[in-house]
């Protein structure tokens, strides 16, 4: 049964073109919106759920709150505990996972549409009587312990940490969503309710389905599902300022190789000359192929086995950010190369040539993420959370065709600034002095 559950949840339901994919708009009896797929050939439905906020609510003093009260979502519910809630899972072939990021709380299901009413059931009972019993908190606030602890002893972590802590300040996004020793250890049973009476509501809740189920049942099931949730949850937070200014900030830490990580203010998602910025940094810094960066630090000079820069969007928030590894007596050149070709693109833009062939992959390797009904559905609810549209997924390549090489040039050089280039260096870099 098992297996015949993960089969059907690697299930393809695009074959062609992304721009086949046609997203239906629904609206329950109750009034809760989500966008569904709908693929009868398989009896078998993927739901995306997201509250938006996630992480970013945590109360002050409380920093890992919403993660571990996320992470004890699945132990138990109404009249199961932990085990008894495991068991009635397994036994419907159903599968739940539960997550949290920064700006939002995820909820994933996949079931079969034999057990679709049971398997909402059970879910609807983790997401409006969990039970959060003691006993389950204690065991998964250690493993949560485990991991903080693991994390510190980390290069990349530890470089993570930092460079969000001098980038946003006092803002939530500076420090960790799943919080420290310290904080976790404190936290008592009434802030894990707390912690979810703030994230879980409706007034935050995006939806998308995908498999074998119509708009009307779909409609049914949200109502059951989500209907018995509160309306508000807490204020979200304030947008976050990038405070990143030009330099190197140094942590000491011992390791033969220095980890880097590196960037300034980015560019909004919903900014005009958004695609161009896109199509530009996956020129300059896409991972896994022959961008500029890997190029010269990699392939040129060999300083590196990797490099990679991108755009991250958060909703409060937008930066661009890299990371780079090189032996210690090396890091300092890999930074000084990385700022040459931050301000090469920057002056330069990029050539015709290396415009094809970043828009021929981009546009051909877009089909490919609509590869299962679960992805079809993280995917839908993306586009809400980033208010793109039901075309969005017919309109996407065509965007990204349209970008000129003029466009790029414009965008780069307004996107890309050495001077305000920022690099946490973690590590005992030779020939680097900390300007911070």
């Amino acid at each position: 049964m098992n297996r015949f559950f993960c089969a059907l949840g690697l299930a393809v339901l695009v074959t062609g073109p992304a721009a086949a994919v046609d997203i239906q708009e629904v609206t329950s009896p109750g009034g809760i919106k989500a966008w569904l797929v709908e693929e009868r050939s398989i009896p078998f439905t993927a739901l995306e759920i997201r509250f938006r906020g996630g992480g970013s609510l945590d109360r002050p003093g409380k920093r890992g709150a919403i993660n571990l009260m996320t992470a004890v979502l699945e132990e138990g519910a109404g009249e199961l505990d932990a085990q008894g809630f495991a068991a009635a899972r397994d036994a419907l072939a159903a599968s739940y996972g539960f997550d949290v990021h920064r700006d939002a709380l995820s909820v994933s299901a996949r079931f079969l549409t034999e057990n679709r009413d049971e398997a909402i059931a059970l879910l609807q009972s983790a997401l409006t009587a969990p039970r959060f019993d003691q006993v389950a908190l204690d065991r998964v606030r250690d493993q949560v312990l485990t991991v903080i602890r693991s994390d510190d002893t980390d290069p990349d972590t530890v470089a993570s940490r930092r460079f969000n802590a001098l980038a946003f300040g006092d803002h939530p996004y500076a420090t960790p969503i799943d919080g420290t020793v310290e904080s976790v250890s404190a936290l008592t049973r009434d802030d894990i309710v707390t912690a979810y009476k703030d994230v879980i509501a409706r007034d935050r809740v995006y939806v998308g389905a995908a498999g074998d189920i119509s708009a009307e049942e779909l409609g049914l099931l949200l109502d059951n599902l989500l209907g018995g949730l509160p309306e508000v949850g807490a204020p979200l937070p304030n947008d976050a300022e990038v405070l990143l200014a030009g330099g190197v900030t140094v942590v000491p830490f011992e390791t033969p190789q220095s980890v880097a990580i590196f960037g300034h203010v980015g560019i909004r998602r919903d900014d005009p000359e958004f695609f161009p910025a896109f199509v530009a940094n996956h020129i300059f810094g896409a991972s896994g192929n022959q961008s500029r960066l890997g190029i010269e630090v990699r392939e040129n000079r060999g300083l590196t086995y990797g490099i990679g820069a991108y755009l991250a969007g958060f909703d409060l928030a937008q930066i661009v950010v890299g990371q780079v590894a090189s032996a210690n007596e090396r890091i300092a050149e890999a930074i000084e190369v990385t700022r040459e070709e931050w301000a090469r693109i920057a002056a330069d833009g990029v050539t015709e040539d290396e415009l094809e062939e970043a828009k021929a992959y981009l546009t051909g390797a877009y089909p490919l993420r609509f590869d299962s009904n679960a992805s079809i559905a993280r995917i839908m609810v993306g586009m809400q959370m980033d208010d793109l549209g039901l075309d969005y997924v017919n309109t996407r390549n065509g965007k990204v065709n349209a970008v000129t090489a003029d466009d790029v040039r414009s965008v780069a050089a307004r996107l890309y600034r050495p001077q305000d280039l920022h690099f946490v260096v973690v590590g005992q870099p030779q020939g680097i002095d900390g300007t911070n």
